[in-house]
């Protein structure tokens, strides 16, 4: 009979700080639920601390705890206290779309279309919510979209490079501070704690630019599209999924949440349409900068922004 092997230092300490990590996750869930399931969450949160400690996820886990810490002081810093318990839901439900989305290993694609697809599962097309939103609430809710959009995206995009960048042969916090998504956004934050005012001639000019931002992003997402046809049934099966978990399971996660909260009106649609939102077009420009399956990514997101056209009022119907 052949020996069991013990597991590595290295996987060891994946594995507690997994259980610390999630564990205290699934408790602070608790405590928002009601004392009685403290115990149920936090086991569950051990568990999946488990798994994802056995799997290798210190940096994923890392990029979890510091995506959250820093989204909630965003949501207070932007919004004020009140806008924590929002945010925090559209949180939860993309911290549930990041931890299945690690579950894409077990179709055995490449080390790098994993990571390259890993980010579709929850990053989000915020031009398409903003429009939504408008459509639906008008300014209020371009406004609720604009802060809710602007404390996600660097959790999002500290996960996407995260992964990358460990699949890859770049750096995480080089790629960091090349990422403008995140320069951007801390940019926008600093100007707006410091009180800065932007000349209305430069506010008009950098609307345009935003403007045609869309049309950019969708033009690189076409040309690098193709009709993947190698790869066989693994391969389509993963896109399958992460497609499932960005549509289905994230803003189920976030439905139940809502209802189980209480949230109700402006702030309920917007939470429920953020978490329904396909995947930005950037995924596919940060994985081919960051030599990705860029084919791939441009699939999912074309396919997602599609298949969002009835997802989204789907969702909205069942709020």
């Amino acid at each position: 009979m052949a020996a069991i092997s013990r597991p590595s230092t290295s996987t060891l300490f994946d594995v507690v700080f997994g259980v610390v990590v999630m564990g205290t996750v699934g408790a602070l869930i608790g405590t928002f639920l009601g004392s009685a399931s403290i115990p149920v969450t936090s086991g569950v949160g051990v568990l999946l601390g488990v798994v994802v400690g056995f799997l290798g996820g210190r940096r994923f886990l890392a990029s979890i705890l510091v995506g959250t810490v820093l989204g909630g002081a965003l949501a207070w810093m932007i919004a004020g206290v009140e806008k924590i318990s929002f945010g925090a839901r559209a949180g939860a439900a993309m911290g549930g779309a990041m931890l299945l989305g690690l579950a894409g290993r077990m179709f055995g694609i490449s080390p790098i279309s994993f990571a390259s697809q890993y980010q579709c599962a929850f990053r989000f097309n915020s031009y398409i919510g903003l429009a939504v939103a408008g459509t639906l609430h008008g300014i209020p809710g371009i406004a609720a979209m604009g802060i809710l959009v602007g404390f996600m995206v660097p959790p999002a995009n500290l996960a996407a490079v995260g992964m990358l960048a460990r699949h890859g042969e770049a750096g995480v916090l080089r790629e960091l501070r090349r990422n403008p998504l995140i320069l951007a956004t801390l940019a926008g934050i600093a100007a707006n704690l410091a009180g800065l005012e932007a000349p209305a001639v430069l506010l008009k000019f950098l609307g345009r630019l935003g403007d045609a931002a869309i049309v950019l992003g969708l033009l690189a997402v076409g040309a690098g599209l193709r009709i993947v046809g190698a790869g066989g049934t693994a391969t389509h099966a993963a896109a399958a999924y992460f497609l499932l978990v960005k549509l289905v399971a994230m803003p189920a996660i976030a439905l139940l949440l809502i209802r189980g909260f209480g949230l109700s009106g402006l702030h309920a649609d917007i939470a429920l349409i953020f978490c329904a939102l396909p995947a930005a077009s950037s995924a596919y420009i940060l994985a081919q900068r960051m030599g990705g399956d860029g084919a791939r990514v441009a699939w999912l997101i074309s396919v997602g922004t599609l298949a969002s056209m009835l997802s989204i009022p789907v969702w909205l119907g069942l709020s």
